[in-house]
């Protein structure tokens, strides 16, 4: 594979204006068609198969008229203190907010809460159910406008009036956080490279990569059904290992012009070996990311697979665009002091001098940061894994929930309603129960849903159950009952489950089959099938790509211990996650102004994601100890070659993907700053305490056995050939070559390097 990519490199650098026309050509039709491409319709959420959606499509298909789809609002009164909300100034009050409602451009129904009963028992608080025709994306900002003109009439009356609901929700975009990741991105580069051209390339890649992906999603979002939080995804991923693919190339072509190579050489060399870390680490993310369609959710099926289809356009514009822009940079790809020493180096070669400096072979930071793992292995890998152990902790106590009003911010009105419903009615009220009879094989339906009710009577933990009301046809009920506890208790699962338990029980006795829904059901059947999901989807996605690690590094415990390693990254920045979202540390930092259950999705999409991240750096960072230790160093020494030619790199490019993910910490939407967080912290644990110090260390204890293969698995594992042996056969390189001068524009001196032995270094 590093000869076909060695020449795919060579022919971009050399038809780089075909190249650089062909992927500007892909960019604008992409852009005509997501020009042209309807807006994706808003989509109700769904999880088929749990008995929460069987509810709802149940209600759908015999009550269409009660399962309209369209937004929502709760308009919550309460009268001023000492007072009481039918009092007849506070009730003319309310109905003046309620007629300026009804009859307005996209509002269904606004009911009187004096006729509808929507009133406390002390008298203090009512509310008004507002029903709209349209979907909450839909509804037009005047039809927002003459919501919060009605609500604020209200407040002018005297009253406390607060809105929850769909009706006025905001944007739950990621923000700012393209913005704030790329300005964190060039700064990295720009301290990495030291030049503008090489500091510039690979964000200019990475935006043509998220340019690309993004916008086909949005062009094919009418034609798949895609929903419209599907690209949130992608963008984000997209950004960021495009950079760091850019990165790794840019890097490589600079360290083999730095070897004296030919600037088109020195690209096909690039892209043969860096290209091909590229290509496997790219093939673990979008693995990982494909595998989300094993949990048979829809919106992660979409989100996954397109956040794949970016991850691949990042991939192929690293190994082609990029090589493409480098034959129009040359040799500026270094800042112009480094080519003037770079001339003056070779200048004194050309007049006979030896072009070297003493006192320029001080180790890097790599290398010293190595030696001082290898020296100490026990002690590094003792402290690496309790201190990554201890940040896990907090993730044994991690409540999982969907969002809701109530982490919503308290300057927020749905967060001030939702709390005014709660002292009023109760703490079940803003969660109720639906269940659902269906007596479609009874005879009579009403006999059914009173043996229902007379059942559901001797539950505990029931606050207050409704008169069952019925469809037309009589074959289906509704009974909505009031948990006594809030939404997200542990108490209201367990009435969940007791009421499941009763159903069963009735209809041995009235053969009608009844369905518990509604929005707590909803989130404990949501969690319950990602929790089902869970060890299956590890499993396919860590057992395939150790498959591939074994292919790249020939070994066995190498692809083991980066499938442990990733292990503790995550299980630690789920600790970290559930220290700041759920129990409030440090909250205040990032803007967490309420704490509740960790979003359901958070697990299953670290262990995607992150897994395939941290691939990345493993594939970067040990391909060159592999290749080290096969020309004939120790395995310690190669340990230490591996990092001297590859932490900086590795450094930059996780720096780069902690700043692009924490970018989209800033997010107004709970859900989207929880994933930047946890994705941030994610790679921080993994790049730099798992692969910079317990993969050292672990290697180092190892020796040998590292690099162990059995004989007849290596037979059957094809060669993939990401150590360009192959390619150095093609070139014609001699591994007993003499060595060649080389210039290192981090000192400005000609160094001894050997080629062959530095032709994967990343």
């Amino acid at each position: 594979m590093a000869t076909f990519l060695y020449r795919l490199g060579r022919a971009a650098f050399r038809r780089r204006r075909l190249v650089v026309l062909l992927w500007v050509a892909i960019l604008a039709l992409v852009g005509f068609g997501a020009s042209q491409a309807s807006a994706p319709a808003a989509k109700p959420f769904s999880v088929p198969g749990i008995e929460a959606q069987k509810a709802v499509d149940l209600l759908k298909a015999r009550t269409p008229e009660a399962a309209a789809g369209g937004a929502s609002a709760r308009i919550v009164f309460r009268a001023p203190a000492g007072q009481q909300i039918d009092a007849a100034q506070n009730k003319a009050a309310v109905l003046q907010v309620v007629g300026a409602l009804k009859g307005t451009d996209q509002v269904a129904s606004a009911a009187d809460p004096f006729e509808a009963g929507t009133v406390s028992k002390d008298h203090t608080t009512a509310y008004a159910a507002v029903a709209y025709q349209e979907p909450a994306d839909t509804l037009l900002d005047k039809t927002r406008d003459t919501l919060s003109h009605a609500a604020q009439q209200g407040r002018d009356a005297g009253l406390i009036v607060e809105v929850g609901g769909d009706a006025l929700q905001t944007d739950s975009g990621p923000g700012n956080g393209e913005i704030v990741g790329i300005l964190i991105a060039a700064v990295v580069l720009a301290i990495t490279f030291g030049a503008m051209i090489a500091a510039g390339l690979p964000l200019l890649t990475a935006l043509l990569g998220v340019a690309v992906g993004v916008g086909s999603i949005t062009a094919l979002a009418g034609v798949f059904d895609l929903s419209p939080t599907t690209s949130t995804l992608a963008m984000m991923l997209g950004l960021a290992v495009g950079i760091d693919y850019a990165l790794f190339v840019v890097s490589r072509y600079r360290s083999e012009l730095t070897q004296g190579r030919e600037p088109e050489d020195a690209a096909g060399r690039a892209v043969g070996t860096a290209g091909s870390a590229v290509v496997f680490a790219g093939l673990t993310v979008v693995v990982a990311l494909a595998g989300l369609a094993v949990v048979d959710i829809p919106m992660l099926t979409e989100m996954g697979l397109a956040a794949a289809g970016t991850v691949a356009v990042a991939v192929l514009v690293a190994l082609t665009f990029v090589p493409a822009i480098l034959g129009f940079a040359g040799k500026r790809i270094f800042g112009r002091k480094d080519r003037k020493r770079f001339a003056r180096r070779e200048a004194e070669i050309a007049a006979g001098g030896s072009g070297h400096r003493r006192g320029t072979d001080k180790p890097n930071m790599g290398t010293r940061w190595a030696q001082f793992v290898l020296r100490r292995p026990v002690k590094v890998l003792v402290v690496a894994v309790l201190g990554l152990g201890a940040l896990a902790l907090p993730a044994t106590s991690m409540e999982l929930g969907l969002p809701d009003d109530s982490v919503k911010s308290t300057d927020t009105t749905q967060r001030r309603g939702y709390d005014l419903l709660t002292d009023s009615f109760g703490p079940g009220f803003n969660g109720p129960l639906l269940v659902v009879v269906d007596a479609a094989k009874n005879n009579n339906g009403r006999a059914a849903a009173a043996e229902v009710t007379n059942a559901l009577g001797k539950v505990k933990g029931i606050a207050s159950i409704a008169p069952a009301t019925f469809n037309k046809a009589e074959n289906t009920a509704i009974i909505e009952i009031t948990p006594a506890s809030k939404p997200s208790s542990n108490a209201t699962k367990d009435l969940v489950h007791a009421i499941r338990a009763t159903a069963d029980e009735t209809k041995a006795r009235t053969g009608a089959d009844t369905l518990v829904g509604g929005g707590p059901a909803l989130n404990i059947d949501f969690s319950q099938r990602l929790n089902d999901a869970l060890l299956p989807y590890l499993a396919l996605v860590v057992g395939l790509a150790i498959l591939l690690l074994m292919a790249v590094f020939r070994s066995i415990l190498v692809p083991l211990k980066a499938a442990g390693g990733f292990l503790l990254s995550v299980v630690a920045s789920l600790g970290a996650v559930v220290a700041v979202f759920q129990w409030g540390w440090f909250g205040n930092l990032i803007g967490v102004d309420q704490t509740g259950p960790i979003m359901s999705m958070m697990p299953i999409f670290l262990v995607g994601i992150v897994f395939g991240l941290a691939m990345d750096y493993e594939v970067f960072l040990v391909t060159g100890m592999r290749e080290a230790y096969v020309h004939g160093e120790s395995p310690r020494q190669s340990v230490v070659s591996g990092f001297k030619h590859g932490a900086r790199v590795v450094t930059a490019a996780a720096l780069i993907m902690i700043g692009v993910f924490a970018g989209f910490i800033g997010a107004p939407d709970s859900m989207v700053k929880m994933i930047g967080f946890g994705l941030a912290s994610a790679v921080l644990f993994d790049a730099f305490v798992v692969r910079m110090t317990i993969v050292p260390a672990v290697l180092a204890l190892l020796g040998k056995s590292a690099w162990w293969l059995p004989a007849w698995l290596s037979k059957l594992i094809p060669n993939v050939d990401v150590e360009g042996e192959g390619l150095r056969r093609y070139l014609g390189d001699d591994a007993a070559a003499a060595k060649a001068k080389a210039f290192d524009p981090a000192n400005g001196d000609l160094q001894d390097v050997d080629p062959d032995r530095d032709a994967i270094r990343v």
